[in-house]
């Protein structure tokens, strides 16, 4: 026998969960762990990715 599939949809609280605070403009930034800092032009320059949605910003310190 095969795997049994769910066909069911998931609701759209389930589905947009925490992404309406990332919409309007409420990221929650983390510093990003694979390159923790860059040189550039003389700056240090941080890259962070928002936990719940994934946007990168860089910030130059």
């Amino acid at each position: 026998m095969g795997e049994v599939l769910k066909f069911k949809r998931p609701k759209p609280g389930v589905k947009h969960a925490g992404k309406s605070l990332c919409q309007h403009g409420h990221h929650q930034w983390v510093a990003a762990e694979q390159t923790p800092f860059d040189v550039k032009q003389g700056r240090l320059v941080t890259r962070y990715v928002c936990s719940r949605c994934g946007v990168t910003k860089f910030s130059a310190d």
